[in-house]
């Protein structure tokens, strides 16, 4: 057994005529008797107390801790002491990933985590705990696919903390524990008669980020970076290499989602409407950090900007710019005095993508282009995004017959 157990109330001694003999000591009778103590793997001695009557349950959890280092899944008793919030904070500090992504995750702790589980110590949480505030998410009314952002990056904090022998086991990943659902819906592409009427409804200087986003797919972040140098006119092709980042109130440029630089079709109608737009509109050079709000400073020509000619920053753009827009084009009411314009996930700038999509799948074109076209890293995720857009087997026996018969 991996150390021993100490009685607190009776020590030995050796009496006059040298017979060892058990004496009561000043503590007997009150306190708790055993204490059990080990060496831990860090070379500090390891304890814990226990009642009288209990020798064997001091025992037993003396050769649990035994067990456990045999087998390499001892965990410090002490180390799960550190609450949620404090552990999730040192977590996140030494996070190496994208800063907008971390300044993301801070707040989705702040707002969602921190006010119902940053102050239990991670050693006891229970899988109970976890449904509780899984249940508490999915009552608060957000998005099932915000709750399951949510809930995974909390799961990947108490993953950290198994990893670093603060607690035995994710509790997040108990059998009874389930993520949150993402809503069944499937995506309903845009017609055409509302991409222009969204279009119509942006203020001149703007219209033509509906071209590229509903003509070439792009993000919201990389039309607002597009830069004159990378719409090449005689191949017919945009070089998608940056994209405006805000990284709490900061505005970066950074690489492309997934750092996934792509080429991407040019259509004539989106190259006549770009040059049109550059004509009236020139483009000007936009100097912004790289990366981080600390990061070197990088310029590129903008073909989009405020009128403060900088950087076009999505927050206002979406409340003042595109929803206004939305309004205009019937997809949402308008907002009431004083009022905020209603929900409107589904409708932002992203919906000009799903519609990209959803005109060339009806074309014929393949997912593996398509995937590469909309800088997605596995194809396997654009067709489960969008294989209910898929022209049908009947659909395509129908076009080919018709072709046939009539061509001849």
């Amino acid at each position: 057994m991996a150390g021993h157990i100490q009685d607190r109330w009776y020590k030995t001694e050796t009496d006059a005529n040298g017979r060892t003999v058990r004496v009561k000591t000043d503590r007997h009778g009150s306190g708790l008797r055993y204490r059990a103590r080990y060496v831990g793997p860090d070379g500090t001695e390891k304890s814990k107390s226990f009642r009288d009557g209990q020798k064997r349950i001091a025992e037993k959890w003396l050769s649990g801790i035994e067990a456990d280092m045999t087998r390499g899944l001892y965990v410090d008793p002490s180390a799960g002491k550190v609450t949620f919030k404090e552990y999730a904070t040192q977590w996140l500090a030494s996070q190496t990933t994208d800063p907008s992504t971390i300044v993301n995750m801070e707040l989705r702790f702040r707002l969602h985590a921190f006010p119902h589980i940053g102050s239990r110590a991670m050693s006891t949480f229970q899988p109970g705990h976890i449904r509780m505030w899984a249940r508490t998410l999915q009552d608060s009314g957000m998005a099932a696919s915000y709750q399951r952002t949510v809930f995974a990056n909390v799961s990947a904090v108490f993953g950290a903390a198994v990893d670093d022998g603060i607690i035995g086991r994710n509790p997040c990943r108990a059998g009874s524990v389930k993520a949150p659902k993402l809503d069944p819906r499937k995506i309903k592409p845009w017609t055409q008669k509302r991409v222009l009427a969204v279009r119509g409804g942006l203020p001149e200087p703007y219209a033509t980020t509906v071209d590229v986003g509903a003509g070439c797919g792009l993000r919201q972040g990389e039309i607002f970076g597009l830069a004159l140098d990378e719409v090449d006119f005689a191949a017919g092709t945009i070089h998608v290499v940056r994209q405006v980042k805000l990284i709490g109130s900061n505005m970066v440029f950074a690489p492309p989602k997934g750092g996934k630089l792509r080429d991407v079709p040019l259509a004539d109608v989106v190259s006549y409407a770009l040059a049109t737009h550059i004509t009236h509109r020139p483009p000007i050079d936009v100097t912004l950090p790289w990366k981080t709000p600390d990061g070197p400073p990088v310029t590129a020509k903008l073909l989009f900007y405020s009128r403060e000619r900088k950087a076009l920053n999505r927050n206002y753009f979406n409340m003042y710019l595109w929803k206004p827009a939305l309004v205009s084009a019937g997809v949402i009411p308008e907002r009431s005095p004083g009022e905020r314009f209603s929900q409107s996930r589904e409708h932002g700038m992203h919906a000009l993508r799903h519609y990209y999509a959803s005109v060339l799948l009806d074309a014929g074109e393949n997912i593996k282009a398509l995937a590469e076209y909309l800088g997605h890293s596995d194809p396997g995720f654009t067709l489960r995004t969008y294989t209910h857009l898929l022209p049908n087997s009947q659909d395509r026996a129908r076009k080919a017959i018709d072709q046939v018969f009539q061509g001849g």
